[in-house]
């Protein structure tokens, strides 16, 4: 038989419900009609198919012949449609996409955008992993490292790198500029900061890892820069991730080198200023990497598209 051709689904509902329950009343509550709605749809079913279904006493009612034999048949293709809506909402899963990127770029930048992304895109279930140190900003050559967790590889990757080791699906999102920045409170006192030369009564705060080369660090470099060959770029404390250095800062534990870009929220808050107006560029940019496949998704091209356009618009 078409199935354009079936009887309406609730009579056959209330034929199952009342040969089960052998009782108008009980079919009636449990599909939360009235016993009045149950008669109604039994009898327009008797008519539509030209059959009596129950034979109706004063003390009972029980099934024809005819209707005890389809009974089986009725019941295990509502258990079929049960299972088939089941399937349906197994098969039915919320886009989801994976962001590999540094607890620092994550916590400074990322975060407090990704609202933005998520109000446009409620339907998308985005996850952050921020358990590598693959876009710090210092100058380490940054390869994009394998996947050694239990947890899937990210979709798209956000690297702070060279554009070499980038490859050729990376897109660059923008260039570093990193100035020493402290708490206000350095600029005062018996060692006012004020020239490069006064770094030398400082704490200086390193954020490129703690096995980090300081020979050739970011605080090296800018001193080269500025020509302060008397403030020692090896000393200080050295954290495993920038955030914690830029948080040190903040507390007025040293001098930092950091990115207006990604310390944006600890200088409208007054907790860091500019200590020394002496910009470095840094040789590495970053970077967001994801592969034709991964792109292919509508979830992934909606974030890298949106990730690209915040990028040309970060200073604002």
């Amino acid at each position: 038989m078409n199935p354009v051709d079936l009887p309406p689904l609730n009579s056959l509902r209330a034929l199952e419900a009342v040969a089960r329950h052998r009782s108008f009343k009980r079919a009636a509550e449990e599909l939360f009609v009235t016993p009045a709605a149950i008669t109604h749809q039994i009898k327009q079913l008797e008519e539509r198919l030209g059959m009596q279904l129950f034979k109706r006493t004063s003390q009972r009612i029980s099934l024809t012949a005819e209707a005890e034999a389809a009974l089986p048949l009725l019941q295990k293709g509502f258990a079929t449609l049960a299972q088939a809506v089941a399937e349906l909402h197994t098969q039915k899963q919320t886009p989801q996409l994976t962001v590999g990127t540094s607890p620092t770029f994550a916590s400074r930048w990322l975060m407090p955008r990704l609202r933005e992304f998520l109000l446009a895109h409620p339907g998308i279930d985005v996850r952050v992993s921020a358990n590598s140190r693959s876009s710090e900003p210092s100058e380490g050559k940054t390869r994009r490292k394998k996947n050694t967790s239990r947890n899937a590889a990210p979709d798209i990757d956000i690297l702070f790198t060279s554009e070499e080791l980038a490859g050729p699906q990376a897109h660059r999102l923008f260039r570093v500029e990193v100035l020493p920045m402290c708490n206000p409170q350095l600029l005062l006192g018996p060692h006012p900061l004020q020239t490069p030369s006064d770094l030398r009564h400082q704490t200086l705060l390193h954020g490129d890892g703690l096995n980090a080369d300081r020979t050739n660090s970011t605080w090296a470099r800018w001193l080269r820069d500025v020509g302060a060959s008397d403030v020692d770029a090896r000393r200080g404390l050295q954290f495993e991730h920038s955030t914690l250095a830029l948080d040190a800062a903040a507390d007025g534990l040293g001098v930092i080198l950091a990115s207006p870009l990604l310390a944006a929220a600890e200088m409208s808050a007054g907790k860091v200023v500019i200590a020394i107006q002496h910009p470095l560029l840094l040789e590495n940019s970053y970077y967001v990497i994801a592969s034709e496949t991964a792109l292919s998704r509508p979830e992934v091209s909606a974030f890298h598209t949106w990730l690209l356009e915040k990028a040309r618009t970060h200073m604002g």
